[in-house]
Formats: C-alpha cells, structure tokens, sequence
C-alpha cells in the first residue's frame, strides 16, 4: 500500500522526519510530497525543501520524494494511485485545521487520512517557529 505524506516543509523539522520514518514502517511505500499552500508565503524554493527532504529520507528505502505544486491533493493521488494521506499532528489545533480536509478528501476521491501525533518531545516544533528562530541567528533545525 502507498501513502503520500504532504506538507510545505518550509523547512523539514525534526517533527516531519519523525513523522515521516514512523510511516515508513507502516506502509510499503510513503511519497513525501512538497505541495503549494496558497496560505504560506515559501521561504526556501521548493528545490531546496525537495533537496532537504531526500536527505532526510537517505536511509529509509521506500520513500520516495516528490513535488506537486498545481492542483488538488486529490489530483496528484489520483494520479499516483495513492489511497492514504498521512498527516502528523501536534495538537487539537492541528486536528482543528486537518479533519475538514480529510473529510472533504474522502468525500472527493475515497482518500482515507492516517494521523500520527507527534512525539511529545517534538511537538512544539513547527517550520514557523524553526524559520523565526534561525531568523533571530540562532541555528535552524535540520
């Protein structure tokens, strides 16, 4: 079974890299996908996230990096033949702003969505907060 795992990751934090490993070992393939989001500004070019994020997945085989940057989720998991959407989330915020999309990603193409919460000592990670902090001369997370 494949799974696309999407996201800006405008950078990849700790937080994605865990998310992303743990799913990994739950599916026979995870495509970790930088997707637009009309709603964040990109700070670093995508081909820098995508370089990023195949560093980040160097040692786990069956994943694989992509990007999509025109049109729907649902679009590119048609597409791909994906079936399941994996998101990693931190809190009830996250699941505030993630179920809606799930259920309108159901409803359009049958995509179900897996969420794997955060681990404890990551979950007050986020890319903004990585970004500000590097931004105040202190050394990003990678």
């Amino acid at each position: 079974m494949r799974a696309l795992f999407p996201g800006s990751f405008d950078p990849v934090t700790q937080g994605h890299q865990d998310v992303l490993r743990r799913a990994a070992l739950l599916f026979d393939e995870v495509v970790v996908c930088v997707m637009f989001n009309a709603n964040k500004t990109g700070r670093l070019p995508i081909t820098e996230r995508l370089d990023r994020l195949r560093a980040a997945a160097a040692d786990l085989n069956n994943v694989t990096v992509d990007s999509h940057t025109g049109g729907l989720l649902v679009d590119y998991c048609r597409g791909a033949g994906i079936d399941v959407v994996v998101r990693g989330v931190r809190g009830v915020p996250d699941l505030d702003h993630e179920i809606p999309m799930a259920r309108m990603n159901h409803e359009l193409a049958g995509i179900e969505t897996l969420f794997i919460p955060a681990d404890p000592d990551l979950a007050h990670i986020s890319s903004t907060l990585v970004t500000a902090t590097s931004q105040q001369g202190r050394v990003p997370e990678r």
